[in-house]
């Protein structure tokens, strides 16, 4: 396991001074941000991100995320431009040692919540997915804004997305996904970098629009696609651990084991009564639904040797910043995460 944490370049209050205190902290994950969605990263920008993060003593080895543009999702006619940038960003991210590449495949919406700071019972905040909110908002009227959500988009031109993807059906975006598959993962393989494909956050859709990474079923049928040890997962934990519905242990190992597991994304939920609401926790298994220490053990007993990172924190001790990526609770994670992994190594080795 490969200890990681999340910097979101010079700006960040997180320092990358802070995040290399933090006891077997390894890389950095990161990526290049002022860059509009489909076009090229400057070999200059990447350079540079290398060069800060390896001066502090960190790996700058994975890189979340290179952005997929609307138009592949939608399979527009002008999605090969895209694909062939984002071909050159892979071949550019490989030319600076990067091994693995997270992005996503949701239309229009990232990670979605409908509140940044739930306080719980003992006052830290958090973030929350209520269904009774969601319910409520429209975010084609009003003026929505929260994390996951592209701010670049009009009114008007996320109305014309909405009515973009209320032709497309879920098969149509399984097709459109095949196709940029196809595309992509010969240059990964060319390049030796992994992509790792993050699972829809929340794992049901949203808005009406079609979401297909969601579960166990969904994900056979991806790593069906193209059958390559670089077409790979993100295990996020808190997007499968959100419903009920999924196994999280049970996939850890399965696709563990099958060599398709390149990034754990390890966070604790506690999902609400009626399984389409939940809260995010302390990383501790008692503080939520999800049981730590089975994913991590199998993680470890099926032979993960890739990346692991603290996700969505906590804001705790009076720390403001950006909402699920304060330092102290993920620092608090990925101690803990480390607690386990080294109690499970030892106990394995004792028998």
């Amino acid at each position: 396991m490969k200890m990681s944490f999340r910097w979101y370049g010079p700006d960040d209050p997180v320092t990358l001074t802070n995040i290399r205190q933090i006891p077997n902290m390894y890389s950095i994950v990161t990526a290049v941000y002022d860059v509009p969605v489909g076009e090229v990263w400057s070999r200059e920008s990447i350079a540079k991100l290398k060069k800060q993060v390896e001066e502090a003593g960190l790996a700058f080895e994975v890189i979340e995320s290179v952005p997929v543009h609307e138009d592949i999702k939608l399979g527009k006619p002008t999605r090969d431009r895209y694909i062939a940038s984002y071909q050159e960003n892979i071949r550019r991210l490989g030319e600076a040692g990067v091994k693995c590449i997270c992005y996503n495949f949701m239309p229009v919406f990232d990670w979605t919540r409908t509140q940044l700071d739930h306080e719980l019972e003992d006052h830290s905040t958090s973030l929350v997915y209520y269904k009774e909110q969601v319910e409520k908002m429209d975010p084609l009227t009003g003026e929505l804004s929260l994390p996951g959500w592209d701010s670049s988009y009009t009114k008007e031109s996320l109305k014309q997305v909405f009515e973009e993807y209320a032709k497309l059906t879920e098969e149509d975006l399984w097709d459109n996904l095949r196709y940029f598959l196809e595309a992509i993962i010969p240059v990964a393989e060319q390049c030796d970098i992994k992509m790792a494909i993050h699972e829809d956050d929340p794992c049901w859709p949203i808005f009406g629009l079609p979401r297909i990474i969601t579960n166990e079923r969904n994900i056979d049928r991806f790593l069906s696609l193209v059958d390559s040890k670089y077409n790979g997962l993100t295990l996020c934990t808190g997007s499968l651990g959100c419903s009920l519905e999924n196994d999280v242990v049970a996939m850890a190992a399965k696709y563990t084991k099958a060599g398709r597991v390149h990034f754990v994304h390890m966070r604790n939920v506690k999902v609400l009564e009626g399984d389409r609401g939940f809260e995010e926790r302390a990383h501790y298994s008692a503080c939520g639904s999800l049981d730590m220490y089975e994913i991590m053990k199998a993680l470890y007993d099926n032979g993960f040797d890739g990346y692991v990172r603290p996700d969505h924190g906590r804001m705790i001790w009076g720390e403001t910043g950006r909402p699920g990526y304060g330092l102290y609770d993920r620092a608090l994670g990925a101690t803990y995460l480390n607690g386990l992994w080294e109690a499970i190594s030892k106990g394995s080795q004792g028998k």
